[in-house]
């Protein structure tokens, strides 16, 4: 198979869909690889180290996407790339499709196969190809979090370890997956006064035996989440369902509760956001301040670490991409049920439910399950 990576083009994305020795794989596997030039570059993969790895260099996306079978990147194409798509080929990234309805639309256009790293499920129930950069993204919030409750980036400006004589700040977490699990031990490791709400009371016993006590544990409901977002200095938004939009879990009178100059990270916005004042923003410029609270909605937190990310992505990333190659798209899907839950769109049909409920009616589609769709 020909596998084209491009470029990304989203705002101070640096990741890259696929790693030097990634290639080598599959050129090991006795595929061929076209990488765009200078597409790892920013985070140190040259030219020269893909062409030892066995892949060809392109000048341009458009060349890539003309000729490969399939396509390897990082974050949803953007409406340029979904208009390069084409019948019988195959899309291997991040889709966020339930908040997009314009990429959606494109993409059914477009007559590709579309697989969404954030749907492939495996046998415990978890998203393997999200979770890393669900890793990456809660370690990141608790520093994003600590930065901007400095007095001159508008917060309160208060320490999160506190010092001696001096109280912790208060972090609220809500939710207690990936995310949640990720963002406490960075909080803790900073001193900070850590409380984790979630819905599920394993969770809830598990994360109190992970943490020893150290995290308080809340089941969570409307009441609880307006007690604590009150009292927080720094609140993260650490929710998922899996493929569809976020809940919306504090609504406007909750933010106007909140504490002069506390932080809202919410790290659900590539999926809609889980706060009602939520609204996507970029590295370049990554928050904005409604009543007295900061907000940071950065929509690709993991590409401010894109060296670290892009390696862990990989790593999950490849053994899904290789069977793709090897065995081509639809037989792999076929024998693999986790691969075939990443299946979102194909040839002109939604086939992810969760996308259909969010988007059906403004867009006039319709559910066409998976296994259906390939046969």
């Amino acid at each position: 198979m020909l596998v084209g990576v491009p470029k990304e083009i989203k705002n101070h994305e640096y990741r890259v869909g696929l790693t030097p020795a990634a290639v080598k794989e599959f050129v090991t596997h006795g595929h061929q690889v076209m990488v765009q030039t200078r597409a790892g570059e920013a985070i140190g993969f040259s030219d020269e180290m893909y062409s030892a790895a066995g892949a060809t260099i392109s000048q341009t996306a458009e060349q890539i996407f003309a000729e490969a079978e399939m396509i390897v990147k990082v974050k949803e194409p953007q409406p340029n790339e979904c208009k390069m798509l084409r019948q019988g080929q195959t899309l291997y990234t991040y889709l966020h499709l339930a908040p997009d309805p314009e990429q959606t639309k494109l993409l059914v256009e477009s007559g590709a196969t579309c697989i969404a790293y954030e749907t492939v499920t495996d046998d415990r129930g978890g998203l393997p190809l999200l979770a890393p950069m669900s890793e990456v993204a809660g370690r990141m919030s608790v520093q994003a979090g600590a930065h901007y409750l400095e007095k001159a980036h508008g917060g309160s400006g208060t320490l999160l370890g506190g010092v001696p004589g001096v109280a912790p700040g208060k972090v609220l977490i809500i939710g207690g997956g990936v995310v949640g699990t990720q963002a406490a031990k960075m909080a803790l490791g900073l001193g900070a006064d850590v409380t984790i709400l979630d819905r599920s009371l394993p969770r809830l016993r598990q994360l109190d035996d992970i943490f020893n006590g150290q995290v308080k544990t809340v089941f969570s409901t409307v009441d609880a989440i307006e007690t604590y977002s009150s009292k927080a200095d720094l609140v993260i938004g650490a929710v998922l369902i899996p493929g569809a939009a976020a809940p919306k879990l504090l609504n406007a009178e909750h933010i106007k509760a909140m504490k002069p100059g506390s932080v809202l990270v919410d790290v659900a916005i590539d999926q809609g956001g889980c706060f009602a004042t939520s609204k996507a923003t970029t590295h370049q410029d990554p928050i904005y301040i409604i009543d007295d609270v900061v907000h940071y909605c950065v929509a690709n937190m993991p590409g401010g670490v894109a060296r670290t990310s892009t390696m862990a992505l990989n790593n999950a990333t490849l053994p899904f991409g290789l069977a793709l190659a090897n065995k081509g798209p639809a037989k792999a899907m076929l024998e693999d049920k986790h691969l075939l839950n990443g299946l979102n769109v194909h040839q002109g049909k939604v086939t992810y439910k969760a996308v259909v409920d969010a988007l059906g009616e403004e867009l006039g589609l319709t559910y066409t399950p998976a296994a259906e769709a390939l046969q």
